[in-house]
């Protein structure tokens, strides 16, 4: 799998954006095998796996100019760092409580020139700002997640769609949808990706 891939489904692209897109594997691999951000089998499957899945949510919505998006449990920097370089007037704060992933993610934005992307080592409850989006890819039951985020939402929503989370998951969410308690909208990826490996996976977006 190769850069080509996000090419193809996202055929607007700028030069600039395409280089990005096609550094990712370089950096990543030389991360990886440093700090184990993905497994080694993974990483092979980079663009599949991590970019265009991270990607699904720009297929939901188009970020503004001037919005702010907070990404919790960003890992690596997904689904963060694709979705800067595809909206490079937003900003973007990606949090997550392990240091060592944070300074991958400071460093491939650093390599990246994505001077749209703050990285901060610290829990989603630390973070004291307001955002229009939260975004995130599975990082616990939302009935969880949804504890670490809330009042974290600007009350200026500027979108087409209302402020609120957009949270890639995949399997039956029924039972934990029901748990939860939110008023959540699953939007399937095999709406998008053609690729098996979106079948059973979805945008889960809940508006504030």
């Amino acid at each position: 799998m190769t850069s080509e891939l996000i090419s193809h489904y996202f055929p607007d692209l700028s030069r600039k954006q395409k280089d990005q897109f096609a550094e990712l594997d370089e950096l990543y691999r030389f991360w990886n095998s440093r700090i184990n951000l993905v497994s080694r089998k993974d990483i092979d499957m980079l663009y599949l796996h991590h970019i265009l899945h991270s990607l699904a949510i720009a297929k939901v919505i188009r970020f503004l100019p001037g919005e702010k998006i907070l990404d919790v449990g960003t890992g690596g920097g997904f689904p963060g760092v694709p979705l800067a370089i595809l909206f490079p007037e937003t900003h973007f704060h990606l949090v997550d409580s392990i240091g060592k992933k944070i300074k991958v993610v400071n460093e491939v934005a650093l390599a990246s020139n994505l001077s749209n992307v703050v990285a901060t080592h610290a829990r989603a409850e630390q973070i004291n700002d307001k955002f229009n989006f939260v975004v995130s890819r599975a990082v616990t039951r939302l009935s969880e997640f949804y504890p670490w985020i809330k009042g974290k939402f600007s009350n200026n929503s500027m979108n087409e769609i209302q402020n609120g989370i957009l949270y890639l998951k995949g399997g039956d969410l029924t039972e934990e949808i029901a748990e939860s308690g939110l008023n959540a909208q699953l939007i399937p990826l095999n709406d998008f990706f053609k690729e098996d490996y979106f079948e059973t996976k979805f945008v889960v977006y809940i508006p504030q």
